[in-house]
């Protein structure tokens, strides 16, 4: 029991017993059981636009990616590439950066294996936009590099690229943005990972 500012006495209130009374006030609503990516419903809680739940970082993340990808498709469709796959835009700035690199070379400064890189390879090459030759000053070395059609390409992913990031710092204070980068570095939860090496050679954003 507690005392107020004029001597009034308050009753502290049995946790249990609010718990009791919200759950009557919830309805149904408190019956539904949370699924791994599903907070519970809570219909009064939404309507006031409070969120429910956990708060869950993957689901936004993954969709915060899904938009981004949606937004390259969209950008590079109206220029004439209807063809975009999320994989593409990393792929064709290496390559456009290196000139010519092995599958093997590829694979390291990706973060995937060499199996995962010769897919994404072989993407390229079916849209006419890669192929492969020998090193010319070692013969058992196969290079991958653009072809014409695929360094204007590449020239389209990076200036889209270039695009939705200005409009995402214009949206955002340079402290927000800072923020967003050390959490997403923080996330990768493994430092010896391939994804922690590729994500360490990424420049943060200037504070």
């Amino acid at each position: 029991m507690l005392t107020g500012e004029r001597g009034v006495k308050l009753e502290c209130a049995d946790p249990r017993a609010g718990a009791e009374r919200q759950q009557q006030t919830q309805g149904t609503a408190s019956t539904i059981e949370p699924s791994e990516t599903q907070p519970p419903n809570d219909d009064a809680a939404q309507a006031a636009g409070s969120p429910v739940g956990p708060y869950l970082f993957g689901d936004l993340l993954a969709l915060a990616r899904a938009h981004w990808i949606r937004r390259m498709a969209e950008g590079l469709a109206e220029a004439g590439y209807p063809d975009y796959r999320a994989s593409d835009a990393v792929l064709v700035r290496l390559l456009h950066r290196r000139g010519s690199v092995t599958i093997s070379r590829l694979g390291a400064r990706l973060g995937v294996t060499r199996q995962a890189a010769r897919k994404l390879v072989d993407r390229l090459e079916r849209r006419g936009y890669a192929s492969e030759a020998r090193d010319q000053e070692d013969a058992r070395s196969v290079k991958v590099r653009l072809t014409a059609d695929g360094e204007r390409y590449a020239d389209a992913v990076i200036a889209l690229i270039h695009n939705l990031n200005r409009e995402l710092a214009e949206r955002v204070t340079s402290e927000e943005l800072a923020i967003a980068d050390a959490v997403l570095r923080t996330s990768i939860s493994d430092p010896d990972s391939r994804s922690a090496a590729a994500a360490a050679r990424i420049v943060p954003p200037l504070s």
